[in-house]
């Protein structure tokens, strides 16, 4: 049970790097780039992506197409204030963002952003890996064997490796795509 529940966290800890991945920039236009930037929407705080449209034209274009026209300046001023370097057009009907080819130096910037991130999902790993450690030393009280708990220990290692493995597979992928021109 508790090598089930630590394969859970450390999953959990991997799909949430996965998602903040995808808000790094790779010299291409994705929607995902503006997720977690939110407007106020009569006066409740809403991701865009909850009050738009959101297309990628072409592979240098987001294009967002609020459901209400008086929502265009909230967007423009969301996206300004994200600080995310793009410098949004409002059309009167869409907000359009051109994202600029990415120089070396940035691209170097992007892949030291990308490490800190898998940095994070490493420290997260390892965390659980000790939470269930401690949860599996706490079984010897109850009267379970010390091969017994051994053998546990060396399960969860054997997780963590695991989940080790795929966080430096996630880095590389992130790394080649950033890289790659």
């Amino acid at each position: 049970m508790i090598l089930e529940m630590a394969e859970d966290s450390m999953l959990k800890a991997l799909r949430y790097t996965s998602s903040e991945l995808k808000k790094i920039r790779a010299g291409r236009a994705n929607a995902n780039m503006i997720d977690g930037i939110s407007i106020d929407y009569y006066g409740v705080p809403t991701p865009i992506n909850q009050a738009s449209s959101i297309t990628t034209p072409d592979a240098r274009t987001i294009s967002i197409r609020p459901f209400e026209k008086s929502l265009l300046s909230n967007i423009e001023r969301a996206i300004i204030n994200a600080n995310l370097g793009l410098a949004p057009t409002n059309d009167g009907e869409f907000v359009r963002l051109n994202i600029p080819p990415m120089t070396e130096e940035r691209r170097l910037e992007m892949v030291k952003k990308v490490k800190a991130e898998m940095e994070v999902a490493r420290i997260n790993v390892r965390k659980v890996r000790q939470e269930s450690n401690d949860e599996i030393k706490k079984l010897k009280n109850d009267g379970v064997s010390e091969d017994a708990i051994k053998i546990g220990e060396e399960q969860v290692q054997k997780l963590t490796d695991k989940y080790m493995v795929k966080v430096d597979d996630m880095l590389a992928v992130k790394e080649k795509d950033i890289m790659s021109v």
